[in-house]
């Protein structure tokens, strides 16, 4: 049984960016999600519109947008991609009760772009958290995973 090596660890152990200069171009796009959850009476607040901060979630979901265009700014061995599509969508949830963030990357390119979902996410949660945490410290960021990914030499994947 083969053990799969870090890509980004060198047969020193030392940190290194991936070279995928030799990899063919091709269409490549994530998704990602995340929670943030809350009391009752925060997401009422915030379901209701009654924030004086504006709209929080158009707020959060410009920040997931600008947040996956820099991830190569702050993951230190990501790769600047030329992203073609990013989508930050956050919903509602009663049964949370909270926030569901959901961001989708597209790209066309040499390596895939599941890090820039997964900052999307992150970063719109954390503005969602910013915008509220004066009435509601006792927020959650929770479950922020990739849910499917495509194109690539590893194939698609679906968690």
């Amino acid at each position: 049984m083969s053990q799969k090596q870090l890509s980004h660890i060198d047969d020193k152990g030392k940190v290194r960016m991936v070279d995928v200069s030799m990899k063919p171009d091709s269409d490549r796009g994530a998704i990602a999600r995340g929670h943030i959850t809350m009391g009752i009476e925060t997401f009422s607040l915030i379901r209701d519109g009654y924030s004086k901060k504006g709209d929080i979630l158009t707020t959060a979901q410009l920040a997931g947008v600008m947040a996956a265009k820099r991830t190569a700014e702050l993951i230190p061995l990501c790769h600047h991609l030329n992203i073609t599509y990013i989508h930050v969508d956050l919903s509602f949830d009663e049964n949370l009760p909270g926030v569901v963030v959901t961001a989708e990357v597209k790209s066309h390119g040499q390596t895939g772009v599941e890090m820039e979902a997964l900052t999307a996410v992150s970063v719109a949660a954390l503005t969602v958290y910013d915008m509220v945490k004066a009435i509601d410290k006792s927020m959650h960021i929770t479950n922020i995973r990739l849910i499917e990914k495509h194109g690539g030499q590893s194939g698609d994947v679906q968690n």
